[in-house]
């Protein structure tokens, strides 16, 4: 945590530099490393078309793999900063909203009762389903609940979803197989479909950052950012809605990956405050860079054995969990 603490002190335009330096080097590692490892002369020569081996190992799957990686930790991380920012509580993500679990029901349901599905619709399926998870909720809540209904509204539709999927995994033990790979976490076979899939959804962007000095207010409360001219109920709506679609297309397209959406956001803060100019973009830097690292370590640790990156963020993001946890205790103490 030390180290957390030089970066803040270093001012946000280093820090920014710091986290992208660390971006860059993950990056270049996980293009040259796997089953088999190359030199930086030949990840050179593949990126250059110049060694047709290595060119096919780079172009047909490290490169899609660790774009859709930078791609999705960012977005998951961005839709963590925001629903922290609406539900107004550090410890809060979009799997408190229930959406990752609704992905996650989706995308079983059609894997148990259609297994002939073909494997380029279920990303739609599952985006659905993280879709109508939200319209429940909304539903459920109503549009100007306050943030802690939303939050154990989120809480008791994700554990009637988590319900639902032990349920077909307990009574469907013959289709149980590719459900659990799905349910893991995995950026293993996805292909550059998968990135164009997503890259629309970055549209939502601008949108974020303009929403950024509002949800600064609303951490003043509902009734003093009213005060200064801003509509709560749209803002929070806005916000989740643009979470919502992020955490959603990020399930769709690689699983739910555990905890990164929870842990980038809390360490952005700790670098950059909680500003959300600067904690946004923050954040979805070090969600990339986690989700990259995630990826690199299932990899690389025992091949050709290949770890998914859902079970490596939970072993990242569970301890520091742990730790915020007992660090919330000691000071509420």
């Amino acid at each position: 945590m030390r180290a957390l603490q030089l970066i803040r002190d270093a001012g946000p335009a280093r820090t920014f530099t710091f986290l992208s330096l660390l971006l860059m080097l993950a990056a270049w590692y996980s293009l040259r490393s796997g089953t088999s490892s190359f030199d930086w002369q030949t990840l050179l020569a593949g990126l250059r078309s110049a060694d047709p081996a290595a060119r096919f190992t780079l172009w047909e799957y490290r490169l899609p793999r660790l774009l859709l990686a930078l791609l999705v930790g960012a977005l998951l991380a961005g839709a963590g900063a925001l629903v922290q920012g609406v539900i107004r509580n550090p410890l809060a993500s979009p799997d408190v909203l229930g959406i990752s679990h609704g992905a996650s029901l989706a995308a079983v349901l059609a894997l148990m009762l259609w297994p002939a599905l073909p494997a380029s619709a279920l990303p739609l399926v599952a985006l659905l389903g993280g879709l109508l998870a939200a319209l429940a909720l909304w539903w459920l809540c109503g549009a100007g609940a306050a943030p802690l209904k939303l939050a154990l509204g989120g809480v008791a539709l994700s554990a009637l979803y988590a319900s639902c999927i032990d349920y077909l995994l307990l009574t469907r033990p013959q289709d149980v197989n590719q459900a659990l790979l799905w349910l893991t976490g995995s950026l293993w076979g996805r292909s550059w479909s998968s990135l164009l899939h997503l890259l629309p959804w970055l549209m939502l962007l601008p949108l974020a950052l303009w929403l950024s000095q509002s949800l600064n207010l609303l951490a003043l409360g509902d009734e003093a950012a009213a005060s200064l001219g801003i509509a709560p109920v749209r803002v929070r709506l806005l916000a989740l809605a643009v979470a919502v679609g992020w955490s959603a297309a990020s399930v769709a397209t690689c699983g739910p990956l555990g905890f990164l959406a929870l842990v980038a956001p809390h360490l952005a803060r700790r670098l950059v405050g909680g500003r959300h100019q600067l904690l946004l973009p923050a954040a979805m830097l070090i969600g990339a860079l986690l989700l990259t690292l995630a990826d690199l370590a299932g990899r690389v640790l025992a091949p050709p054995l290949e770890l998914p990156a859902g079970i490596m963020t939970a072993l990242l993001g569970a301890p520091y969990f742990l730790y915020l946890l007992a660090r919330m205790r000691s000071v509420s103490c």
